[in-house]
């Protein structure tokens, strides 16, 4: 009899399993569309195959379509109200959805992002995501709608036990955000004492630049680099340089490399590079090697209106 059951359900579950490795190649390869499509259709006949519909709700979502992924995440908690995962994405596409709406009614919706992150974080002390999440939505919160800075600090001490990394991040943005930057870069530096991840590194040279300290952000990107070199990080060096007027000779070499080794990987198409490049010249006033440039940033991507000031600007030296 059991040999007999499993003969019968192996048809069905065959196809479910074919779908969802072909969802995850999707995925990888970026075609959200073929997966949402590739899903839907699933999902019609499946209404309650719980994976299935999350991954749906996450096709929506690599789309930024918030009002498809918050339907299926909804499904999802209402299928498993137990399921912290599932309260933290539609809390998460919510959110997403109130940066894209108006003021007002992203007010009205406030509350159930907050009451969806905190149910997730009740249900699993150990989601580090929805502590992040929450540790955010503190800060950013306006009093009178339920922001909190010592609220904020509970989540970020969560995060730092469960967490060292973490927790030194979380608190690293809570003071870069409450404007105290000396506490953000005591805490970056903890952050990497303790991992040492790009994350980290990224953090604190942003922090520098916000700051305006180039140097500084130079040097962090530089010791970023010597830990886990990236062609990406030659980039950044050349962006400073560029954008602050030092180091120019420097500068030119890291985007020069930058252009040699790039690859869709690196993240920054090659056309920035050419325009921190352009930059790099008019700074040294050099007009024309700044022209050449600028127009092979244009050339690529056309449509970039800071790159079209800048030509602008070079034309006048």
């Amino acid at each position: 009899m059991r040999l007999i059951v499993l003969f019968l359900l192996f048809p069905i579950l065959l196809p479910a399993q074919a779908i969802f490795e072909e969802v995850e190649i999707l995925f990888n390869e970026k075609k959200y569309k073929k997966a949402e499509v590739l899903l839907a259709s699933y999902v019609t006949k499946n209404e309650k195959d719980l994976k299935a519909i999350e991954f749906l709700g996450d096709a929506y979502g690599y789309q930024k379509n918030w009002d498809g992924a918050i339907m299926h995440y909804k499904t999802l908690k209402e299928l498993n109200d137990t399921n912290a995962n599932y309260h933290y994405k539609y809390g998460g596409a919510l959110g997403m959805k109130a940066l894209q709406i108006n003021k007002l009614k992203a007010l009205t919706i406030i509350g159930e992002i907050k009451e969806s992150f905190l149910r997730a974080a009740e249900l699993d002390s150990n989601h580090i995501e929805t502590r992040w999440a929450l540790v955010e939505l503190y800060m950013q919160l306006p009093g009178i709608v339920g922001g909190s800075k010592s609220k904020s600090l509970k989540y970020a001490n969560e995060l730092e036990a469960l967490s060292k990394v973490d927790g030194y991040l979380a608190k690293g943005y809570i003071n870069e955000y409450d404007d105290e930057p000396e506490l953000a870069e005591t805490f970056y530096k903890k952050a990497i004492n303790m991992g040492g991840s790009i994350t980290c590194y990224d953090k604190l040279t942003s922090l520098y630049e916000k700051e305006n300290l180039p140097e500084k952000a130079i040097g962090t990107i530089e010791a970023s680099q010597k830990k886990s070199p990236r062609n990406a990080m030659h980039y950044q060096i050349g962006k400073v340089c560029a954008e602050y007027n030092l180091q120019l000779d420097k500068g030119e070499q890291c985007l020069q490399r930058y252009i040699e080794n790039y690859s869709a990987k690196d993240g920054v198409p090659k056309a920035w590079a050419y325009y921190r490049l352009a930059q790099i010249n008019k700074h040294k006033k050099d007009k024309a090697n700044a022209l050449k440039w600028i127009n092979r940033a244009i050339s690529e991507l056309p449509k970039i209106e800071a790159f079209k000031t800048e030509k602008e600007q070079i034309n006048k030296l």
